[in-house]
């Protein structure tokens, strides 16, 4: 280990252990909850590959999200618990308290009416996907936007405000979790669709009839954080310093380089 990451470390630990017990008495904040009850609580949809992603048979999680939150959980000395939630309820649920925050969201003004979110930690953009048998039907935004041609979303993503966006033209195909959009495109009740450029890549690894569509640039490129209550600052602050601190000390681009990310 270098100088400079040691020092990293050691000013991260420091930082930490400051933090803590500055706050630890501060009532009615999530980080005294944690601390006390010894659980840090994480909402993640489990469908969202490569960040979170939920195996069946052992109900356990896997992926950058999770290696993030599990870091956490270890920096404030507590147990993690992952907590199923889906996208129509990820905000709900951190407002009503079922958990302390979320894993990666992307931000929105929706989302940051209700919702508080901590310091953005890298960045998504928006690509559309379609079966490679439609490669000479789709080979722009603008082909996609055309009466005749159908488009699927996920409820309560990001995804979901976006396809009407771009695509007013189309018909749109909304489902509901655990149903994915791109299940309705491999099984051809769907055109198109579209999701991050952090999962389209996963997508078409594991789905090899489908293709990205050869757009001129990826749209809405948006800052992605972990939503947290929003009145909660003091929560907050520790979050935001955390983040801070494990940037400087690389922990996010080495974890981003382990699930084929590239950070900004």
């Amino acid at each position: 280990m270098g100088k400079r990451m040691k020092l990293m470390t050691s000013l991260l630990a420091c930082g930490l252990r400051a933090a803590s017990a500055g706050v630890q008495a501060a009532d009615g904040s999530a980080l005294s909850e944690i601390l006390e009850s010894g659980t840090l609580k994480v909402g993640t949809t489990g469908d969202w590959n490569p960040m979170t992603m939920k195996d069946p048979a052992t109900n356990s999680y896997r992926g950058y999200d999770i290696d993030i939150m599990t870091e956490l959980a270890k920096d404030l000395g507590v147990e993690v618990e992952f907590v199923p939630t889906d996208w129509k309820t990820l905000v709900n649920g951190v407002v009503a308290g079922k958990y302390h925050l979320t894993g990666s969201a992307s931000l929105s003004p929706a989302r940051a009416k209700v919702a508080g979110y901590s310091m953005p930690y890298f960045e998504v953009a928006t690509v559309p996907l379609t079966l490679k048998k439609n490669a000479e039907r789709f080979k722009g935004w603008e082909d996609i936007n055309q009466a005749g041609v159908t488009v699927a979303a996920t409820l309560g993503t990001t995804q979901e405000q976006q396809v009407k966006l771009y695509f007013p033209n189309a018909e749109h195909r909304i489902i509901e979790a655990p149903a994915r959009d791109f299940q309705e495109v491999v099984a051809g009740r769907a055109d198109a669709h579209i999701t991050s450029n952090v999962e389209a890549g996963t997508l078409v690894e594991k789905f090899p009839e489908l293709m990205v569509v050869p757009v001129d640039a990826p749209r809405s490129r948006t800052p992605v954080a972990m939503l947290v209550p929003q009145a909660d600052q003091v929560w907050i602050n520790y979050v935001n310093h955390w983040i801070e601190l494990k940037k400087a000390a690389g922990f996010f681009d080495e974890i981003g380089r382990k699930w084929g990310l590239i950070l900004n």
